[in-house]
């Protein structure tokens, strides 16, 4: 199957939506509070409505499923784009500019494109099964650090990381980890180009996710669940290079309890 205009067609809709939310940044957004008390604004809406329109248009066979919108299958369809339009709402409404539109598309269950834009940083990281990772325009890659003493491991809440597994965060401080607070979507863009090493998530819906797979499969790192099992669907998220999964994943199962995170 030639990937090639699925890539296009998300990177597209990615940085295009990703302007759409520029309007809204740092003008003093009116916030609501969805069900789950997650913060939501217009801005967030009109990006997943454009995503939406123009994947009905160009392809109006495929399934989709976003965060503001739910969900929308197509009887029959092996197509499933996941759509996040701000991924970071919490800094997008505070005026930092770390957060992410996050597109991935499904075939047959496996996500074999997907796109992240930073609206403004104007960074755009994308990647197809095959095709390679780019990040702007040349190729992105995992860092070659092996040991975790020589790592930044990146979250967005380490009390929350606390709160799934309860001495996760010393084991990493017990490693001489470097850790920080550069998180949300920002924080796997850093993990895929090279400039971070292990990113953290307690927990993860696919649409936070959905490019992850294939940008970490073509950028040579790893991204899954907390016990190693590659894929969106676990409800949590570990990124890394390859060179420290086996010794993350060794971390990861030493700990001695886990409890189920509740947001």
């Amino acid at each position: 199957m030639n990937l090639q205009p699925y890539l296009d067609f998300a990177t597209s809709l990615a940085y295009n939506a990703g302007k759409i939310t520029l309007r809204y940044f740092n003008t003093n957004i009116h916030v609501e509070l969805k069900e789950n008390n997650d913060p939501v604004t217009i801005a967030d809406r009109e990006a997943e409505s454009f995503i939406r329109a123009e994947i009905e248009r160009t392809y109006p066979g495929h399934s989709m499923v976003g965060e503001e919108f739910g969900e929308n299958e197509k009887n029959g369809s092996s197509f499933r784009w996941i759509i996040d339009p701000i991924d970071g709402t919490i800094s997008f409404i505070r005026g930092v500019p770390l957060y992410g539109v996050l597109i991935g598309l499904e075939i047959e269950g496996v996500v074999r494109v997907g796109a992240a834009y930073f609206p403004p940083l104007d960074e755009m990281l994308c990647a197809a099964d095959g095709l390679g990772c780019m990040w702007n325009g040349r190729r992105a890659r995992v860092s070659q650090v092996d040991k975790l003493s020589d790592a930044c491991v990146v979250s967005s809440d380490f009390q929350n990381l606390s709160a799934k597994m309860p001495d996760v965060v010393d084991r990493f401080r017990n490693k001489k980890s470097l850790m920080r607070t550069w998180a949300d979507a920002y924080g796997y863009l850093l993990v895929a180009t090279g400039r971070a090493e292990v990113a953290l998530d307690p927990r993860l819906d696919v649409y936070d996710c959905g490019p992850y797979p294939v940008i970490f499969r073509e950028a040579g790192g790893y991204f899954g669940s907390w016990s190693g099992e590659e894929g969106h669907t676990h409800g949590e998220g570990i990124a890394c290079n390859a060179a420290l999964k086996p010794e993350v994943m060794e971390l990861m199962r030493a700990s001695s309890s886990t409890k189920i995170f509740v947001s």
